[in-house]
């Protein structure tokens, strides 16, 4: 028998494996795949934007859901204490814009590394084996495992094995179905920090072309500004993608509402600095073709795009455009818009947005209120936050507490 299993490998399994190991439980960690942190590895765009140093308040405006049910683990164990547990185990950080935190050496593989070197030397027993049961018995839990049909008993399990987005990590899902096998509610699933489809054929048109400085704001069908930043967006053959449209799909759900993009290509200027500029630009290039004169205004792909919607002859001359056409134009620029239909598949999501009800788990220790000695932490509890690194502080958060808490539920039972 083991102390404590934890099931999955990812930030969060790990974070409360070290932490049980560390504080003297024996503690069995299950990893189907081969290698520890597969999700790590793709973070950040391979960097691992490992957490965001901000305050804890700061952090909470940043959580989308369920934020209030965060507070008290992440009090105890917030980006600064990720930062110097990292920075312990011989990962120096450093942090960039938008307080966003990555290792000095830009390589994810080097936070994994360091995690599973210190899995190792806080004696925790990493098994490959995928959990696929959990059954309650009088001394406890027992789980079920691929290789290990007969189970294996313990004291504890902390859950940790992910969510539905990239599922080639190996986030197949698994843990919800496991949850509600032990009474748990698990709220609606859907993809959060996803691109976006659009029916618009002007997206198509655009595939490849990528705005940078640019706002975008989010309408919904009655005209409500749901999402409004500033950043970089990413036109592709389906819709749009980038930072801004993750961060926009955290605010959307498809199926209470419809939504329309509206993207301000020129923000410094309002609309009269951005008249002026055009009447001035069409007076100094009269003689030129229109095509070739709107490429001074915006990117060449997007010219013809432009042309259409505001009625204008690429190959006509810029002294024929008319003052409707002008300002048609002058529309364009600072309220591009197009119908946002639907969300890309949740296996294309940076996290899953849903997932086992807070209500159901202490907050303090990350234990069931249903099933004693039942641990959930990470993607599998419905909690997400908008990207920037806080995702990610939600697995150490969530692994750290459920750590801590199977730790002192172990000793409690001891000491009965």
């Amino acid at each position: 028998m083991t102390e404590i299993l934890v099931a999955g490998a990812g930030a969060a399994g790990m974070m409360a494996a070290i932490t049980a190991a560390r504080a003297g439980a024996s503690v069995s960690l299950l990893e189907p795949n081969e290698k520890v942190g597969r999700k790590l590895y793709i973070t950040g765009k391979g960097r691992c934007n490992v957490t965001n140093s901000c305050t804890t308040q700061a952090f909470m405006e940043q959580v989308t859901r369920n934020g209030k049910f965060l507070y008290s683990a992440l009090q105890r164990f917030g980006p600064s204490e990720t930062m110097a547990f990292f920075q312990q185990l011989g990962v120096p950080l450093k942090v960039e814009r938008g307080n966003r935190v990555f290792p000095v050496s830009d390589k994810a593989a080097d936070v994994v590394d360091a995690l599973f070197k210190e899995l190792r030397r806080s004696g925790v027993s990493l098994q490959q084996d995928r959990l696929t049961e959990i059954r309650k018995t009088e001394d406890g839990l027992l789980g079920i495992t691929e290789r290990h049909p007969q189970g294996t008993n313990c004291k504890a399990m902390i859950l940790a094995t992910g969510g539905l987005s990239y599922p080639l990590t190996g986030s197949t899902g698994d843990g919800y179905r496991l949850a509600q096998s032990m009474g748990h509610r698990v709220t609606e699933l859907r993809g959060s920090l996803v691109p976006l489809e659009s029916d618009d054929p002007c997206c198509a048109k655009l595939q490849g072309l990528s705005l940078r400085n640019v706002v975008l704001r989010v309408k919904n069908s009655g005209g409500k500004v749901v999402f409004q930043e500033q950043g970089e967006l990413l036109f592709t053959h389906f819709g749009i993608s980038g930072p801004l449209t993750l961060s926009a799909s955290a605010h959307m759900d498809f199926s209470k509402d419809s939504y329309t993009a509206h993207i301000d290509c020129k923000p410094a200027l309002d609309e009269p600095k951005l008249d002026d500029r055009l009447l001035r630009d069409f007076a100094e290039k009269a003689n030129l073709d229109c095509g070739n004169a709107l490429r001074g205004l915006m990117p060449a792909s997007m010219v013809p795009v432009a042309a259409e919607r505001c009625g204008i002859q690429t190959d006509g001359k810029v002294r024929d455009i008319r003052r409707e056409q002008r300002h048609a134009l002058l529309r364009f620029l600072k309220d591009f818009s197009f119908s946002l239909d639907r969300p890309r598949p949740v296996e294309e999501a940076v996290v899953t947005a849903g997932g086992v009800a807070v209500k159901e788990v202490n907050p303090g220790t990350m234990m069931s209120k249903l099933v004693p000695g039942f641990f959930l932490c990470g993607e599998l509890l419905d909690l997400d936050a908008y990207t920037g690194g806080f995702n990610l502080q939600i697995a150490w958060t969530t692994g750290h507490a459920a750590g801590e808490g199977a730790c002192r539920y172990v000793r409690s039972l001891a000491e009965a």
